[in-house]
Formats: structure tokens, sequence, C-alpha cells
């Protein structure tokens, strides 16, 4: 059975450190929000708009029609579920210093939850002069020497700063201690898990409650890495012509198309693809159907779809997210020219 392209519904999301840019960039209607930090864009809970299965959730969709929807190696990795979860952000101010777990603990200490660990990949989409993000610590130190940097507000000093401008990938695997700073707007892939373990939020307040916000310092003390990590930045990966790995892991695989002239492609039977578009306006054609994505659109192609062809009046950038075959992604990588360490780069085993 195949399977229509799927858009799905917004998530709006209002932090307190939320800005002003996002609402405008996406096109969304007034009124804007007056903090608008995040833009949940394809993700299990939203639901469906237009077609036939309008009104359901995607996880709902996954569950009834599994590999025809998120394909088979997905099914084998996570069952009958939508793995991902991708999203705008935008930072006005900084958020809080964080660290995420791994797959293991979260199903050993957090299975109640039913999430995996949180794996995340940030694509830079603009940022002010001399913009950074936090990403893990300057120099080793012990879990004793972090936990009392942080009781006595100087944990700061222990963090590894790291600049970022636009067209920047930002790899940040489990156990990372970071945090996106002020001035910077970004598309972020992500495992669908929401286990974030705060250790710092610079003496903030909950805007609804007016008490200080959480903090999760013993889980956080548990799953952090307390050395410094090599740098996070990613150099991309030519594999064809406008096409683009940024990067790739076992979760998910996040390519950049530089579209100016029609393509035409053919899902894979082993994963659904994410397609957000992020500059331009493009046409998607499958059958004899086509939808119209523009800036900010993001669009959930079934593993069934089958080919489809991408069309645009004026050079585009479009970003498709994935569930990967590392081992055929980096034969690919090597047959297109990359060397062993270039691809250990972009495509990670581990880590």
């Amino acid at each position: 059975m195949s399977l229509p392209p799927i858009r799905t519904s917004r998530r709006l999301v209002e932090p307190l450190w939320g800005g002003t840019r996002l609402a405008s960039w996406l096109g969304l209607p007034e009124p804007h929000p007056a903090s608008l930090g995040e833009s949940w864009q394809v993700y299990g809970s939203n639901l469906i708009v237009g077609g036939p299965y309008a009104g359901q959730s995607l996880a709902d969709l996954a569950a009834q029609h599994g590999p025809e929807l998120v394909g088979l190696r997905t099914v084998a990795r996570y069952g009958v579920d939508f793995p991902l979860l991708a999203k705008f952000l935008d930072a006005s101010d900084h958020l809080s210093i964080q660290v995420h777990p791994d797959d293991a603990y979260a199903q050993r200490y957090e299975a109640h939850t039913g999430f995996y660990g949180k794996t995340e990949a940030w694509y830079i989409l603009d940022a002010a002069p001399g913009a950074n993000v936090i990403y893990g610590l300057n120099r080793a130190c012990s879990r004793e020497e972090f936990a009392h940097a942080v009781a006595h507000g100087s944990v700061e000093k222990l963090m590894a700063y790291l600049p970022v401008q636009p067209g920047d990938l930002i790899f940040v695997p489990p156990g990372t201690f970071h945090a996106i700073n002020a001035g910077i707007m970004l598309f972020e892939i992500q495992q669908k898990s929401d286990l974030t373990y705060r250790v710092y939020d610079y003496g903030r307040h909950d805007q609804r409650t007016g008490r200080p916000r959480e903090l999760h310092l013993d889980r956080a003390l548990e799953v952090g890495r307390f050395a410094p990590l090599p740098d996070g930045r990613r150099s991309a990966l030519q594999l064809d012509r406008g096409r683009d790995l940024l990067v790739a892991c076992h979760s998910f695989a996040l390519e950049r198309r530089q579209l100016t002239e029609p393509v035409t492609l053919q899902t894979d039977p082993g994963s659904f693809e994410i397609w957000t578009l992020i500059d331009g306006d493009v046409e998607l054609i499958w059958g004899r159907e086509q939808t119209l994505l523009t800036r900010g659109d993001s669009l959930v192609l079934p593993a069934s779809l089958g080919r489809y062809t991408l069309r645009s009046a004026r050079p585009a950038i479009l970003l498709n997210a994935y569930v990967p075959h590392l081992e055929l992604l980096a034969a690919e990588a090597h047959r297109c020219g990359a060397d062993s360490n270039q691809i250990s780069q972009v495509i990670i085993q581990e880590w």
C-alpha cells in the first residue's frame, strides 16, 4: 500500500527564552506570540492536515500502517512508532544548561516515560554576531567539582563555548552538557524523547508558578561527560550535485538539498523522510498530484510513497531527515570521493 505525503499541524511552544523572529519567518498569521521559542514541525502527536487521514495523529497513522509509513528499518529499531521530532527554535535568551541520557539509560531508569534517549543535531539558520552555544566542558573535572560549581553559581566557568554561524551543523550526542545561547535561530532534528536534565538556569523562575525552574542535577551527574569533547561542528559531505550529508548516526541522518533544477527521487522502503524547506518555494509532485511547500513548511514522505519530484522556479534549500543505514551511507560517501577520516566525522557510528 502506498501512502500519500503527510502534512501535520505545528505545535507552537512559548518558553520564557523565546524570540520574536520565528513567527514572521514561518509566515504565521497575526497576532504573533510575544515569545515564540519553538515550532514542532513533525512529531508523533501532531495532527494530520488535509488528505484522507486528516484529524488523525502521526502516531496513530504509524500504529495503523507501520512499515508503509515509517519503513522496515525503522520498525526493526523502534516498532510501529514515529521516532523523530523535527522543529525550529528561536532563542532571544540563553537556554538552560542541560544534558540528555542515551537509550540504555532511558530504557533502564526512565522506562515509565516510554522515551528512548535523546540524540540531536542543530542546523544554524541565523546567528547574531558573536553568538555561540555551550558544548561540553573546557577541562576535565570530577562529578563532585561539577556539582559544587552548580551549587555556587560558577558552572558557566567550566563550560566550553562554540561560536556558530549560519550553515553550521552541530551534533549533540547524549551525555553532552550543552545550551543554545541568545541570538540563534535553528532547525533541530532529534529523537522524539523529552528526557532533559536541567543543571543550571541562571536563577530564572517559572512563568506560571513564580517558583525557580526545576533542576535535575542527580540524573545529570549520572549521564554527563566530565571531560572536553571534540568540536561539535561537522563538515558536510557532498554526495551528489546539490546534495550534502550534514550528519548521520544510528538515530537519524540529515541532508541539505540545494535545488536549482527539478530532481526526481525515490523513497527508501527502510525509512520515512521529513522534508523541510528553509529557503524558496518548492512543488512536490507524486503520481498525478502535487503540493506546494513554502519557507518553514515540513512534509513527511512515507516509506511506501515511491517516486516523486521536487521542482522550484528559483533556487531553494531543503533539509531531509530520515533513519539511515549507516554502512550503505558510508559506502555511498566513499564512492563520491570522501576518505575514511571525512566519513567518520559525519557518519558517526559511536561516541
